[in-house]
């Protein structure tokens, strides 16, 4: 964003057009997004935008932009841990419900195999 900012001041100071330093701060203060308006309005507040270079601003935005961002990250991470957990317990569960099914599988069998034992000694 920075880049395109300059490089549209660049053009417009070419066609003689030029804007106070205070007024760059400004402008790229009221194109930031909603969710970046906490960081606006703190800005704003706590320092004095008349004398705030551009370069300041910029590394303001920057790390706080870094900070966000390492934030949505420890949230993501957050988020694996909790599905992963999910997914352990869903798959205790079912191994032990395999272990029913063969345990039953089992029975049925020996019984068939006694049914089918018993058919031939009488002849069957």
């Amino acid at each position: 964003m920075f880049s395109r900012f300059t490089n549209i001041i660049n053009a417009l100071q070419a066609l003689d057009k030029m804007y106070s330093n205070s007024e760059m701060v400004r402008k790229i203060l009221r194109c930031l997004p909603r969710s970046w308006m906490p960081k606006v309005t703190a800005i704003e507040e706590a320092k004095n935008l008349n004398i705030l270079p551009l370069e300041d601003l910029l590394g303001s935005l920057m790390t706080h932009e870094l900070s966000m961002q390492k934030k949505d990250d420890d949230e993501e991470k957050e988020e694996k841990k909790k599905k992963i957990v999910a997914l352990k317990s869903s798959q205790t569960e079912d191994s032990e419900d395999d272990d029913d099914d063969d345990e039953e599988l089992a029975f049925i069998t020996r019984r068939f195999k006694n049914y089918l034992a018993s058919k031939k000694k009488f002849g069957g």
